[in-house]
């Protein structure tokens, strides 16, 4: 596993200090877990983002409105 070095404030050092009462074997661990969770969220909220885009450029175009009906005829509802 890569070390990196990084500067925290003494609140976060406190909170990391908590691990065990966490359920991590050490603060690396929770670490971790950490920038895996903001990872996701990062990528949730630019999903969001694009799909409001979508939703936006959908609702403007009508031409798009009557290809994507076009497209739905036939299909079960």
């Amino acid at each position: 596993m890569l070390q990196a070095k990084f500067s925290v404030e003494e609140t976060q050092v406190q909170f990391l200090n908590n691990f065990k009462a966490y359920g991590f074997k050490d603060k690396s661990a929770m670490l971790r877990e950490a920038i895996a969770l903001f990872k996701k969220e990062i990528e949730r909220e630019s999903l969001r983002i694009s799909a409001e885009l979508y939703s936006e450029i959908y609702s403007e175009d009508d031409d798009l409105k009557e290809l994507t009906e076009t497209a739905l005829n036939g299909w079960p509802e």
